[in-house]
């Protein structure tokens, strides 16, 4: 091939790439900063909600990690079914239920119809993120892949960023006889089911169907993933029962459920602990809560960025997680509550960069319905971190009154996942170089 033609084709691949990400990424961002907001905003409710219902720290940690289980038992089924039926379609109804069920949070009563509503809630999310990964892997060339993931992953701090003070703020508005955080699950749900209807518009399920892209653009990309599809092994490791029984995908999912157990906890519990530091006002909680996710947006890309370059999966996703555990070790022993906030705020970062680099590792092995079904499992079996997480730190806070014992058992996560994913590139499960 000439120089020339060499030349067009890299300007080609750069242009469809940057077309595809324009078009996809900010939108995805967007519903995965609703869906996000709609999961943790609990954690801002529970700054007067938890006196409203009485409730007690063991409590709201299971209401908060309920969630989970509900995700988890339809995440797989739900990722199928996107597989099938399309993304544009299996999303507005997963945005438009789960915004439905997200106001009517505003109807808890008790610890028992708080639980009900956030199972239900997981119930009707389930999916949505396996589904957006799955859709990325149809859509975004492998090399390209981490760098367009952070993009997207971007989302996740700047839901705290937005939903804190947004949050917090709505926490003063008592009217027409609400609470304050019953209007914020009823806005704040909403807006997901809105924004739920213009998915169906905006979304295209494949390549071939996107008239936004010239036919130049669109047989060029057509053929790359084409091409990665027959050298991933085709159609052979397509069938549903490939993602399901892979034992790779089963340790995959292990070793993030290790990384889901330390962001969903702090997620639910970081405003709380801040509050303890005392003589703050909820909106002063809400704005001190964004400063570790305004520092994690300026992380992640260059961190994605680095491992596309270098084509190293493995230390880019290990070496973060092992020095989020040594920060959650050291922030338990500090005597100064305020220490121990900023060191809980720089293992947020940690914990933050890992995702895209993750999903861009676990994404490069399977095909078709296979990379539905084991997209879905890797994120089932993590999710049960994410179930666990917020109820054991309940109940080691009720346990113990302190943060201290919580904060080491999410160390101890993050240690074990650190050597699962060490264990597992030793044992060539993971990629150490997309080159």
């Amino acid at each position: 091939m000439s120089s020339h033609a060499v030349s067009e084709n890299t300007e080609l691949a750069q242009r469809t790439v940057r077309k595809v990400m324009l078009r996809l990424v900010p939108f995805a961002g967007l519903l995965y900063l609703l869906a996000y907001l709609d999961r943790v905003n609990i954690g801002f409710a529970a700054l007067t909600m938890n006196a409203d219902l009485q409730l007690s720290a063991t409590a709201y940690g299971a209401a908060a990690g309920i969630f989970s289980l509900g995700y988890i038992i339809f995440e797989i089924p739900s990722n199928i079914m996107l597989e099938r039926v399309g993304a544009r379609l299996w999303i507005t109804r997963i945005m438009i239920s789960w915004g439905m069920v997200s106001a009517a949070m505003a109807l808890a009563q008790g610890p028992y119809s708080l639980s009900a509503l956030r199972f239900v809630l997981g119930v009707a999310e389930a999916g949505l993120l396996p589904g957006i990964i799955f859709y990325f892997s149809q859509w975004i060339p492998t090399k390209q892949r981490a760098r367009i993931m952070s993009g997207f992953f971007i989302a996740l701090p700047l839901a705290f960023i937005i939903g804190a003070p947004i949050s917090t703020a709505i926490l003063s508005l008592d009217w027409l006889g609400l609470r304050g955080w019953q209007w914020m699950f009823i806005l704040e749900g909403v807006a997901s089911s809105i924004v739920g209807i213009a998915v169906f518009f905006f979304l295209t399920d494949r390549p071939k169907d996107a008239k936004w892209l010239t036919d130049e653009e669109r047989n060029w990309l057509i053929a790359t993933l084409d091409a990665e599809y027959a050298a991933r092994g085709g159609a052979k490791v397509a069938e549903l029962r490939h993602g399901l029984t892979n034992p790779h995908v089963l340790l995959l999912g292990v070793m993030y459920a290790g990384a889901l157990a330390a962001s969903g906890s702090f997620g639910f519990w970081l405003p709380l602990i801040i509050k303890g530091l005392g003589g703050l006002s909820n909106i002063q909680v809400g704005l001190l809560t964004t400063v570790p996710y305004i520092v994690a947006i300026f992380a992640i890309m260059p961190w994605s960025r680095h491992a596309e370059a270098t084509g190293e999966l493995k230390w880019h996703v290990c070496l973060p997680m092992l020095l989020a555990a040594i920060g959650f070790a050291f922030s338990a022993w500090v005597s100064d509550p305020r220490y121990m906030v900023v060191l809980i705020g720089l293992t947020i970062v940690l914990i933050y960069v890992v995702p895209p680099v993750f999903w861009t590792m676990a994404t490069r092995t399977l095909n078709g319905p296979a990379a539905a079904a084991g997209i879905a499992l890797i994120n089932c079996i993590a999710s049960f971190g994410s179930y666990i997480g917020p109820q054991l730190m309940g109940y080691l806070k009720d346990a113990t009154d302190s943060y201290r014992p919580g904060l080491l058992l999410l160390s101890a996560f993050l240690l074990l996942a650190t050597a699962l994913g060490l264990w597992l590139n030793r044992k060539s499960a993971i990629p150490s170089s997309g080159h």
